[in-house]
């Protein structure tokens, strides 16, 4: 079935709106030409000839249940790597986790905005990395993402051998199993790797997070680049009130909270930590 050739002023505007006011995700005039290319998938998965058609259902009770969750995979954009901006898991290993070393017998880890996984599961090397050497305290890493297509992938964890390629060949040998016959080509990060990262849903427009403890380190890196910088201030001020008072937060190298009021103090490039009041 033939689907619609573009949006019409009014559909993009609705759409837009929506997205914007639900998810704080800005989709300006240039992505328009994405948002349309994106969303045919959906038309054509669901038999709509026309984006008239497929906005009536999407605001329909029935689409708000089952297609908004469709519609945000679609429009959400994830590119992620191993090691991405490796400056970070340096200072990561040099500096923040000797300092907590001395005072934690567990560190908690947020990957906020985590993809298909392959942040979480670097975190994860690099600690257990650090603690065969320092011997140094427990981890968790809690990793969340909006688009529940992405979080499948990051659960089953396999990856391809030409998204492996950032790892060292040592931690490959340590982390990752190679997959034999009909999987050859395929890795999957080992077991006891994975049992150190739970993988959850989460809107950054939600009022409640639902921590009950304080984060001691969020990797939110290439993520609020996506909002204005209205939503990026206010969303950077809900992410402080989760984390712990001398946490750091690692932001992404096109990302800034210059001009922002917000508790943070840089302290390396990207790289900030809750200011002392």
């Amino acid at each position: 079935m033939e689907t619609a050739v573009s949006l019409s002023d009014a559909e993009f505007v609705r759409l837009k709106e929506f997205i914007y006011s639900g998810y704080g995700i800005k989709i300006t005039d240039v992505k328009r030409t994405m948002l349309e290319v994106r969303l045919r998938k959906r038309l054509r998965a669901l038999g709509f000839s026309t984006f008239a058609q497929y906005c009536d259902h999407l605001f329909s009770p029935t689409g708000i249940s089952n297609e908004v969750t469709h519609m945000i995979n679609q429009v959400t954009t994830n590119k992620t790597d191993f090691f991405r901006e490796s400056s970070h898991f340096d200072y990561l290993t040099n500096r923040v986790l000797p300092e907590f070393a001395c005072s934690r017998n567990a560190i908690s880890i947020w990957s906020a905005g985590c993809s298909t996984g392959e942040e979480p599961y670097t975190l994860a090397m690099v600690m257990e990395e650090y603690r065969a050497t320092h011997s140094g305290p427990d981890y968790m890493i809690l990793a969340t993402d909006i688009s529940t297509d992405v979080l499948e992938k990051a659960k089953l964890a396999i990856y391809p051998e030409e998204r492996i390629t950032p790892i060292d060949p040592l931690l490959r040998k340590k982390y990752l199993l190679r997959g034999k016959r009909a999987k050859e080509g395929l890795y999957r990060i080992t077991p006891g790797l994975r049992t150190h990262v739970r993988f959850r849903q989460l809107n950054f427009m939600d009022g409640d997070f639902g921590f009950r403890e304080k984060i001691d380190i969020i990797f939110c890196r290439n993520v609020v680049i996506y909002f204005d910088k209205s939503t990026q201030e206010r969303l950077l001020n809900h992410f402080c009130r989760y984390l712990h008072p001398d946490g750091y937060i690692f932001m992404g190298h096109s990302e800034t909270i210059l001009g922002m009021d917000v508790p943070l103090v840089g302290v390396a490039p990207t790289v900030y930590k809750m200011r002392r009041k």
